[in-house]
């Protein structure tokens, strides 16, 4: 067969191959979410969002680290700009891929929001956790080191209204050696709702 030929051939391969992981995921999909799967969720969700302009434009759903596109297909979102921008599992996002391959982000349809405060504690294996209501909220290492947190400050944590989540998005930070004076409670808020990420 000539180089044409095997071109073709390979091409009708991979197209054949990602049909099946397309019929895979959606199969594994359909299981997981009959058992409540977190990820699952922000996959069904994601699933009744559009893809636009040859795929340069993608809605999909954050899922407290990136966003989950309607093909399942997890996309990283910068952690300064979720951590600005205070967003949440169940936020609905905007990716616009440029010519140049930047992934900038925008906030479409935010989800419903509570505020709890709790304690940062970090564990034996260095991970930092925000215990509030009695459970353990993950939360961006970005957020931390903006606020200049440490472990034993008291932290606000913005979560979904109606369901249980496992990350929190940090608002405010009271350092423990200032509890009790307003003066100590630093806040910033987000400066924009686009940021730019460029690909590797």
């Amino acid at each position: 067969m000539d180089n044409l030929t095997n071109i073709a051939l390979i091409a009708q391969m991979i197209e054949s191959a990602e049909k099946n992981i397309q019929s895979a995921r959606q199969l594994l999909r359909e299981i997981m979410g009959g058992k409540g799967d977190m990820s699952s969720e922000f996959v069904r969700k994601a699933q009744v969002l559009s893809v636009s302009d040859g795929g340069k434009i993608i809605e999909g759903v954050f899922d407290g680290q990136n966003m989950v596109g309607p093909d399942g297909k997890q996309y990283p979102v910068p952690a300064n700009y979720a951590s600005k921008s205070k967003l949440i599992e169940g936020d609905v996002l905007k990716l616009t891929i440029a010519e140049d391959g930047s992934f900038i982000y925008k906030q479409i349809g935010p989800a419903e929001r509570r505020k709890v405060l709790g304690i940062l504690t970090n564990d034996e294996k260095g991970e930092y956790r925000v215990i509030a209501e009695g459970k353990p909220y993950k939360v961006l290492l970005a957020s931390l080191t903006y606020f200049k947190a440490e472990s034993g400050d008291q932290v606000t944590i913005v979560l979904p209204k109606d369901k249980e989540g496992v990350w929190g998005a940090v608002e405010n930070v009271i350092k423990k050696d200032q509890i009790g004076n307003s003066e100590s409670i630093m806040t910033r808020s987000a400066s924009s709702d686009e940021t730019e990420l460029e690909e590797s």
